[in-house]
């Protein structure tokens, strides 16, 4: 454990009506308690999840990896300030860590290869090789499987994106190991009922007010996915 709370400051919010000011997870949450080294987040699309985790990694110092984005229609000056207004508590101090978000995993991918380019040694810690030479699904686990291995505090956002489900129980299984380990710990929002079930995690609802924590079975994607297979398996 690295980080243990985190602790919002709706009375200095600069504006109620501006996202993501007005999303209500944002103003009815005063703390968020971590309490394992395995913390999800799970909600509704919508409901915050993503945001949060972004704005906690800004705040707690993690750098995200991307190139900037061209010019767009409406600007919103208060998007990427949330972190301004989150206050973090440390056991023993900051440590380094990692952001990690499927729609950005490319930009990473794409700065590693202008690195190594210069540098080729570097790739030894991908695997040894580029990551745009693998496939999408094979490139995230490679990255997953050398950078999860050193200290340091991870944030993932739906990570099943292109994983197939054998790959997801991977991922969750490498996850609970280097949790164990105890030098690694792990803040992810996502919707797959598979990394859900990663040993020793802490399930959080997003969809509660304020942030409750909730059990896997009550989860709108477990009991989406359970209908479904035993519909299926009536035949209806």
């Amino acid at each position: 454990m690295h980080l243990t709370a985190v602790h919002f400051r709706a009375e200095r919010y600069p504006t109620a009506a501006r996202y993501p000011f007005e999303l209500p997870v944002v103003r009815e949450t005063t703390t968020l308690a971590v309490t394992a080294p395995v913390t999800i987040l799970v909600g509704a699309n919508g409901s915050g999840k993503s945001t949060l985790l972004r704005a906690i990694a800004q705040r707690a110092g993690i750098h995200i990896w991307q190139y900037e984005g061209g010019r767009r229609i409406e600007h919103n000056p208060y998007e990427e300030r949330l972190a301004e207004y989150l206050d973090v508590e440390w056991r023993d101090g900051p440590v380094p860590g990692a952001y990690f978000a499927s729609d950005l995993f490319r930009d990473f991918a794409q700065l590693l290869e202008e690195w190594a380019a210069s540098d080729p040694g570097m790739l030894r810690h991908f695997g040894g090789h580029s990551l745009l030479t693998l496939s999408h699904g094979q490139s995230l686990m490679a990255y997953f499987e050398s950078r999860y291995r050193i200290r340091g505090l991870y944030f993932l956002d739906e990570p099943e994106t292109a994983l197939t489900p054998n790959r997801q129980l991977e991922l969750a299984a490498l996850i609970a190991q280097m949790a164990r380990a105890g030098h690694a710990q792990f803040l992810m929002a996502t919707h797959s009922p598979l990394l859900m079930v990663c040993e020793g995690a802490s399930l959080l609802s997003v969809d509660r007010l304020p942030i409750a924590s909730i059990d896997y079975r009550s989860t709108e994607h477990y009991q989406t996915w359970r209908d479904f297979i035993l519909a299926r398996e009536r035949g209806d």
